[in-house]
C-alpha cells in the first residue's frame, strides 16, 4: 500500500480542523461587531420539549390464561409512528430469546410458549427509535397466566387388580376440572377411548398391563401428563383354593371339636362355599363344628366366588372327617400264663390302636394306683389271685374308653416234676438219624424247658430233637422246666441213655467233560457209598432234587439246573442219611456267547499288498471250534485265526462263529470292514504367492494327501533326485513343508514328493511336478516423475510412480532423503497435490512381497525436487491526495513483488472476478458506479513461463473513499462561500451601524465569548459540528487495519451528531430539530 493512502484519514482529519478554527474566529467576530449597535438584548435558544410515546400491548392469540406447551403471542405497538425497536419485560425484568420466547423482526411480536408456571406475570414492552437513539415509556400491563394441564386420578372401582380369564374390571378416570376428555393408555399404549371410565366385561390375557389416562383439552390440543398407574394382572387360570384344618388327627371322637379353613392365596374379595359329602352348607372362609358326632364323617371341600355375577375357584382338595368311638383297649397277659405259682412274676399289657392314650387298671373292677400301659407284679402271692381290666384315656382331649376284655390270675402253692420220653428206642443210632426227647410238666402253661447231657445245659423247648445224631450225641439226658424273666424252676426229670456211631459218606462224581455249560447241552452225575442196601437223595444248592436214583442225569440243560450239586446216602428203613458228598457247581449261560473278532493293524483304508490278521475268540467256557465268513459268504477257513495278503477283491465286511458239540453254535461276531484301496498320490502345492522369485527371496513349497485319514510322511524330489533337509533346504518333521530361507539359481528346477504311511510299508507314487525359476538378480526399480521438472513453486503438484521389472504382488515403499513416508504400501503411485517448500528433497521408492518372510528390492535413483515460494501480487493505489479536486475515482495497479518477468494480471472483486475486459491489465479504476459500496478487491499474475501464476495479493477495501472525497468538496465550497458571506455582513454592520455610548448600555450577560472562553465551554455547538462525526475523529483501529493507517489523531472538539439532536413534537407528529441554537453563559 502507498503511503498517499496510509496518510490520507489523518489529512481528512487535519482540514476539517483548519475549517472549524476559521469559522469560529469569524463567527466571534460578527457577533462581537452586532453588540455595539444593538440595544442589550438576551438571546434563548427555543426549549426542546420531548415527550416520549406510549407503546400499547395487545393479544393477538385467542387466550391469555393458557397451559403449559400453549403459545401467547403479544403485539408492542405504537400508534403514528414507525422505525422502533421493542424489548420485552416481564414483571419488570427484560427478557431474552430463548426456547419458550420467540421475538419476531424488530420485537413488535413476542410468541410465548408455555413451558412452566415461572412464564405468568405482568407483560410490558418499550420502544427504542432505530435512528433517534430515543426511547418510549414502558408500555400497558398485560397479564399472562400459564398453568399446569390438571392430572388426572385413576382409581380401580373393581375391588381387586388382579384377576381371572372372564371377570370383570372398572377403572375411573377423575378429572377436576370441566371440559376435559380422559384418554386411556395400556402399557402407554393409547386404547383410544375418551370416556371417564373404561370397563372390561370379560377379561383376557391381552388385558394385562399398566393402565393410566391423560386429560385432554380437545378444541386447544392440550393434554395433562400420566395420570397414576394401576396395573390390571391376568391370571391364566383358576385358583384352587388351599383347605385345612385345625386338628389333624386320623380319628376324631364324638364330643370334641374341629374347624376347617379355606384360603385362596390369590387376589382378594373372596367369600367361600362349604360342601360337605357333595351337600353345600354355609359358611366364612372358617367351618366349625363344635361337638362332632358319628353323622359328621364324610368328605370336605370348599371353593371360592366373588362378584355379582359369580366368579367360581375350581374346588379345593378333599378332607376327609372320620369320627368313631374311642378304642377299646385290649388287655394282654404279657406272662405266658395266667395260673403262676407263688413268687413267679405276673405281667398285663393294656394296648389302642393309636397313641397318645393314658391307662387306668381295675382288680376285681378296683382301680389300681397305676396309669402305665403296662403292670408288672414282681412276685405273686395268693392275695394277687383275681380279674383284672383296663381303660384306654386321651387326657388332653377329654376321652374315655370304655372297659377292656378281663384276665384271670390264678396263684398255686407247690412246684411240679417234669416227665421224660424218646421216639426211637434202637440201642444204636446213625449219624444223621434224628431222635427227640419231650419233657412235660401237666400242671399250668408257659413253661421253658432246659435239657440236660452229660449234666452239661443245652437249651430246648419241652421236646428236645436231634434231627442229625453225630458221635457227640451219645451220652445221658434228663430235663426239668422254668419260666418267667426271674425263672421259675421245676423238679428234674428222670435219665435217659443215647449211643450214636458215623454212617458212610457218599462220593459224586461229573460224568460229562464240562460243568459249564449252554441251555440245551446236557449233563451226567454218579453218587457211590462202599457198602449196599442204601438209597440216594440228590441236592442241588442244598435243595432236595426228586430223583433217588445213583445216576443223576439232565439231557437239556436250562437256567433253572444251573447250581451246586451234591447228594447223600439213605438207610430207608430208619430215615438214615449220610453227609453231604462232594460238591459240583454246574454254570448254565443264558444264552450263547458271541466270538470277538481282532483285527490288526486295525486301520482303514488298508492299500494293495499289505497283510491283515484276523483273530477269532469265545471267552466263556472251553472246546470251541471257529468258521470264517465274508460279506455273509463262507471262506472255508477254519481255526481261530487267518491272515490275508490284500488285493482289491479282498474289500469286503468279515466275521466269524463258533460251535462245540451237537446242539451249541454261536452267531456270527460283530463285522470289520476292511477297505483296499490303490496307494494315493500326494497333491504338491506351492505356499508363498509366486514360483519365480529372487536371489534371497524365501519359498515355500506343502506336500500331503487330500485325504487325511491316515498319517502319512513325505519324501522330496529335485528334478527326480531326492532331497535331504540341509543349510540351503529344511524340510520338516513329517515332510509337508519344504521351505528355501533364501533363493538360489542352483535350487531351481522341478520339485516332487512321494507319501510313506507311518508304521507300515506303503509307498505311494510321485506328484506332479512344481517348477521353481530363480532369477539371476534381483529385479529392477524404475522411478518415474511426472512432470519431470526439477525446480516447482508451492502448490504445484507432482507424481512419482515406481515401476518393477519382473514378477508380481509387490508391496511399494516411499522415501524421501531416505526417510520413509507413511503411505500405503500398495500404491505404486506418490502424488504431491499441494506443494510446499518442505516437499523439497529427493524421492526414492522400493518394493517388497510377503508376510512373515519379507523380501526387499533395492531402492531406485533419487528424483530429486526444489520447490520455491510462488511470488507474490501487491495491490498499490496510484491516485494521489491531490486530486481530490479534479477526479472521482480510484486507480489500484497490480504488480507481482520482487519478479522482473512479464506478466498479465486478473482482478478480482469480492473473490469474483472482474470485467473480463480488463483481466490482463496491470491496473484497475474503481469509480461510483462499478463500486457503489465498499468492496474487498485482490488480484493475480499469470504467465506462460514458470511459474505460470502467482500468489494472490492481500485484499484491499475501498471502504467509500469516492464518496467521502465528493462530500469533502461539497462542504469546501460551503464554507468558502460562507465565510464570503460572513465578511460582506460585517463590513455592512461597521458601516451602518450607530455605536452606544458608555452610559446607555446596562448590565447584560456576556452573549458572545472570545477564543480563549470559547476553548473552555463545551456545551456551545459549532456550525461545522454537523459535517465532522466522532468516526471522522477517531479513526477504529479495525479502520486503520483495513487501509494500512499508522497513525491517528484525535481534537476534542464539542460534537453534536443527529442522533444527539432533539426530537420536537407538534400537533402533526414528530419531526426533527437540527437548527435549534444553544446561549452562551458567562
Amino acid at each position: 500500500m502507498s503511503q498517499f493512502s496510509h496518510a490520507a484519514p489523518a489529512l481528512r482529519t487535519g482540514w476539517k480542523m483548519w475549517f472549524l478554527n476559521v469559522f469560529a474566529v469569524m463567527f466571534a467576530q460578527t457577533v462581537s461587531a452586532d453588540s455595539v449597535s444593538e440595544a442589550p438584548t438576551t438571546i434563548r435558544a427555543p426549549t426542546t420539549v420531548y415527550v416520549p410515546p406510549v407503546p400499547t400491548v395487545q393479544l393477538m392469540s385467542a387466550e391469555w390464561d393458557v397451559f403449559l406447551t400453549e403459545k401467547v403471542e403479544l403485539s408492542c405497538s405504537i400508534e403514528g409512528s414507525s422505525g422502533w425497536n421493542f424489548k420485552w419485560f416481564r414483571n419488570e425484568q427484560e427478557l431474552q430469546e430463548d426456547s419458550g420466547l420467540l421475538f419476531k423482526g424488530d420485537g413488535s411480536v413476542v410468541m410465548i410458549t408455555a413451558e412452566a408456571e415461572t412464564q405468568s406475570g405482568a407483560y410490558t414492552c418499550k420502544g427504542e427509535h432505530q435512528t433517534k437513539g430515543v426511547s418510549t415509556k414502558i408500555s400497558n400491563k398485560f397479564n399472562i397466566k400459564v398453568n399446569d394441564p390438571p392430572k388426572p386420578t385413576l382409581k380401580l372401582l373393581t375391588p381387586w387388580s388382579d384377576v381371572f380369564v372372564n371377570e370383570a374390571v372398572h377403572l375411573s378416570c377423575d378429572i377436576n376440572k370441566s371440559g376435559w376428555m380422559a384418554v386411556w393408555y395400556r402399557d402407554n399404549v393409547n386404547l383410544g377411548g375418551n370416556g371417564k371410565t373404561l370397563e372390561i366385561t370379560s377379561a383376557s390375557q391381552s388385558d394385562q398391563g399398566e393402565y393410566s389416562c391423560k386429560a385432554n383439552l380437545a378444541p386447544r390440543g392440550v393434554s395433562s401428563s400420566l395420570s397414576n398407574t394401576a396395573t390390571v394382572k391376568v391370571h391364566a387360570s383358576k385358583p384352587k383354593p388351599r383347605l385345612s384344618r385345625d386338628s389333624n388327627f386320623d380319628v376324631m371322637y364324638p364330643g370334641e371339636s374341629i374347624t376347617f379353613t379355606c384360603m385362596v392365596d390369590v387376589s382378594s374379595g373372596w367369600e367361600y362355599v362349604w360342601y360337605q359329602k357333595k351337600k353345600e352348607i354355609s359358611g366364612s372362609n372358617t367351618f366349625r363344628i363344635p361337638s362332632l358326632g358319628p353323622s359328621d364323617s364324610g368328605d370336605y371341600h370348599c371353593k371360592a366366588k366373588r362378584g355379582q355375577n359369580p366368579f367360581y375357584t375350581e374346588d379345593s382338595d378333599v378332607a376327609s372327617l372320620q369320627v368313631s368311638d374311642p378304642p377299646t383297649p385290649i388287655l394282654k397277659h404279657l406272662t405266658p400264663w395266667s395260673d403262676v405259682f407263688e413268687t413267679e412274676e405276673v405281667k398285663f399289657s393294656c394296648e389302642v390302636s393309636s397313641s397318645g392314650w393314658t391307662f387306668t387298671w381295675y382288680k376285681d373292677k378296683v382301680k389300681l394306683d397305676d396309669e402305665r400301659s403296662l403292670l408288672s407284679i414282681a412276685s405273686v402271692s395268693q392275695s394277687h389271685q383275681g380279674e383284672y381290666s383296663c381303660k384306654a384315656n386321651l387326657a388332653p382331649r377329654g376321652v374315655s374308653s370304655d372297659f377292656s376284655n378281663t384276665s384271670t390270675v390264678k396263684v398255686y402253692a407247690s412246684k411240679p416234676k417234669p416227665r421224660l420220653s424218646r421216639d426211637s428206642n434202637f440201642d444204636a443210632m446213625y449219624p444223621g438219624e434224628s431222635i427227640t426227647f419231650t419233657c412235660m410238666v401237666d400242671v399250668s402253661s408257659g413253661w421253658e424247658y432246659v435239657w440236660y447231657q452229660k449234666k452239661k445245659e443245652i437249651s430246648g423247648s419241652n421236646t428236645f430233637t436231634i434231627p442229625s445224631l453225630g458221635p457227640s450225641h451219645s451220652g445221658d439226658y434228663h430235663c426239668k422246666a422254668k419260666r418267667g424273666q426271674n425263672p421259675f424252676y421245676t423238679e428234674d426229670s428222670d435219665v435217659a441213655s443215647l449211643q450214636v456211631s458215623d454212617p458212610p459218606t457218599p462220593i459224586l462224581k461229573l460224568l460229562t467233560p464240562w460243568s459249564d455249560v449252554f441251555e440245551n447241552e446236557e449233563v451226567k452225575f454218579s453218587c457211590e457209598v462202599s457198602s449196599s442196601g442204601w438209597t440216594f437223595t440228590w441236592y442241588k444248592d442244598e435243595v432236595k432234587l426228586d430223583d433217588e436214583r445213583s445216576l443223576l442225569s439232565i439231557a437239556s440243560v436250562s437256567q433253572s439246573h444251573q447250581g451246586e450239586y451234591s447228594c447223600k446216602a439213605n438207610l430207608a428203613p430208619r430215615g438214615v442219611s449220610s453227609d453231604f458228598s462232594n460238591t459240583s457247581t454246574v454254570k448254565v449261560y443264558e444264552k450263547v456267547p458271541t466270538p470277538t473278532l481282532n483285527k490288526k493293524p486295525d486301520s482303514n483304508p488298508m492299500y494293495i499288498g499289505e497283510e491283515v490278521h484276523f483273530t477269532c475268540k469265545v471267552d466263556v467256557s472251553s472246546g470251541w471250534n471257529y468258521q470264517w465268513f465274508k460279506n455273509g459268504n463262507s471262506l472255508g477257513k477254519s481255526g481261530d485265526a487267518i491272515s490275508i495278503k490284500l488285493d482289491l477283491p479282498d474289500e469286503g465286511k468279515y466275521s466269524c462263529k463258533a460251535s462245540r458239540g451237537v446242539k451249541t453254535s454261536t452267531g456270527h461276531s460283530e463285522e470289520k470292514q476292511q477297505v483296499v484301496e490303490e496307494i494315493p498320490v500326494p497333491s504338491l502345492k506351492p505356499v508363498t504367492q509366486w514360483l519365480d522369485v529372487f536371489p534371497g527371496e524365501a519359498v515355500k513349497l506343502r506336500c500331503e494327501m487330500q485325504q487325511k485319514r491316515s498319517v502319512w510322511t513325505y519324501t522330496w524330489y529335485r528334478n527326480g533326485e531326492e532331497v535331504q533337509s540341509c543349510k540351503e533346504v529344511t524340510i520338516d518333521t513329517e515332510g509337508i513343508n519344504l521351505s528355501i530361507p533364501s533363493a538360489s539359481s542352483s535350487l531351481g528346477g522341478g520339485y516332487s514328493c512321494s507319501g510313506e504311511l507311518e508304521g507300515r510299508s506303503v509307498r505311494s507314487n510321485l506328484s506332479s511336478v512344481v517348477t521353481l525359476d530363480v532369477y539371476d538378480a534381483k529385479p529392477k526399480i524404475t522411478l518415474v516423475q511426472n512432470p519431470e521438472y526439477s525446480l516447482m513453486h508451492t502448490d504445484d503438484s507432482v507424481s512419482f510412480s515406481c515401476e518393477v521389472s519382473n514378477s508380481s504382488g509387490w508391496d511399494y515403499l516411499w522415501y524421501k532423503d531416505s526417510n520413509l513416508l507413511a503411505t500405503s504400501e500398495n500404491s505404486h503411485v506418490h502424488n504431491i497435490t499441494s506443494g510446499t517448500k518442505a516437499d523439497t528433497g529427493s524421492y526414492e521408492c522400493q518394493v517388497k512381497r510377503g508376510v512373515k518372510e519379507v523380501y526387499f528390492s533395492d531402492k531406485s535413483e533419487g528424483a530429486k525436487i526444489e520447490v520455491h515460494e510462488r511470488p507474490q501480487a501487491s495491490i498499490i493505489l496510484q491516485t494521489d491526495w491531490s486530486e481530490v479536486f479534479s477526479t472521482d475515482s480510484l486507480l489500484l495497479k497490480c504488480e507481482v513483488v520482487g519478479s522482473n518477468d512479464n506478466w498479465n494480471y486478473t482482478w478480482f472483486r469480492e473473490g469474483e472476478q472482474v470485467d473480463p475486459s480488463s483481466e490482463k491489465s496491470e491496473k484497475y479504476t474503481v469509480t461510483p458506479q462499478n463500486d457503489p459500496a465498499q468492496s474487498h478487491y485482490t488480484c493475480k499474475g499469470i504467465r506462460n513461463g514458470r511459474p505460470s501464476y502467482s500468489r494472490s495479493s492481500d485484499s484491499f477495501k475501498t471502504k467509500n473513499l469516492l464518496l467521502k472525497r465528493r462530500i469533502l468538496l461539497s462542504i469546501s465550497g460551503c464554507l468558502f462561500f460562507g465565510i464570503i458571506a460572513v465578511l460582506l455582513g460585517c463590513i455592512f454592520l461597521r458601516v451602518f451601524r450607530k455605536p452606544a455610548s458608555e452610559d446607555e448600555k446596562p448590565d447584560e450577560d456576556n452573549l458572545f465569548l472570545t477564543m480563549a472562553q470559547l476553548k473552555d465551554f463545551t456545551d456551545a455547538p459549532c456550525p461545522l459540528a454537523a459535517y465532522i462525526t466522532e468516526n471522522d475523529l477517531n479513526t477504529s483501529p479495525k479502520e486503520a487495519d483495513d487501509n494500512g493507517t499508522i497513525c491517528s489523531e484525535t481534537t476534542p472538539l464539542p460534537i453534536t451528531s443527529q442522533e444527539d439532536q432533539a426530537v420536537t413534537t407538534g400537533s402533526d407528529g414528530t419531526t426533527e430539530n437540527g437548527a435549534g441554537m444553544v446561549s452562551f453563559h458567562t
